[in-house]
């Protein structure tokens, strides 16, 4: 995808962070709204979004999940920042409520895979399949198909990529991750990845994990992890 086309592609409106939610908050700078279109971004695999130095997209990834996104969107509600949510189509069967709070929040969503899988490990049709089952819940908690798609694993495959081309759906990789899928993990160690992270790229897309018990702990200080050393935090969304 060509930078030009996708600047074009591009909406940036301003979004009110100090005057709602006070200096002392993390905010979010501002909103791109993309075109709901067979896009790909994501300096990890293809091009990045238009984003300037020391500005960060928060994504989270494998939720809905009950006993975790609650404590994502808190922290996230408390430091007026939004995000996007790319869902697992089995569990966003299983709590579409929840799915649906998090867009009532001001976050917006995508699929993420409805079994998670190693999609290089199956076959075309089986590949087809997970898709078709993730976009169906989708469309029964929100109403609507959704913008984009996050590979799991960032295991992109040709036939998974013909297909969402052919239903103009985004394919949304990352810049920057924080490997937050160990079970010893601390609050601690995550917040490090963080810096050292945001040390090399100086901005991008995050990659977290709202299912995953220590991150959901973690986010209040990664988000001030972030206020501290002065990123901004940019909203990506898709026109409706």
């Amino acid at each position: 995808m060509k930078a030009v086309a996708l600047l074009l592609g591009i909406l940036a409106t301003a979004t009110a962070n100090a005057a709602d939610c006070g200096p002392d908050t993390l905010g979010t700078a501002r909103t791109i709204t993309l075109k709901r279109e067979s896009a790909l971004y994501g300096a990890y695999q293809h091009a990045p979004l238009p984003l300037q130095k020391g500005e960060v997209v928060l994504t989270f990834d494998d939720g809905p999940i009950p006993a975790t996104t609650p404590l994502v969107l808190k922290a996230l509600a408390d430091q007026c920042a939004k995000a996007t949510f790319f869902m697992v189509g089995e569990n966003l069967a299983k709590a579409p409520e929840l799915g649906r709070r998090v867009v009532s929040e001001g976050h917006s969503t995508g699929i993420h895979g409805n079994t998670h899988p190693h999609l290089a490990a199956l076959g075309a049709n089986e590949q087809l399949a997970d898709l078709k089952l993730a976009q169906a819940s989708y469309q029964a908690a929100f109403g609507s198909a959704a913008p984009a798609y996050r590979f799991p694993f960032l295991e992109e495959t040709p036939t998974m990529l013909a297909a969402l081309k052919e239903a103009n759906i985004t394919v949304a990789s990352i810049d920057l991750g924080i490997n937050d899928w160990l079970p010893d993990d601390t609050t601690e160690i995550l917040a490090a990845r963080l810096v050292k992270s945001l040390d090399a790229s100086g901005s991008g897309i995050i990659l977290m994990h709202d299912a995953n018990p220590p991150t959901a702990k973690a986010v209040p200080t990664l988000l001030k992890v972030l206020k501290t050393k002065g990123y901004r935090v940019v909203h990506v969304e898709w026109e409706k």
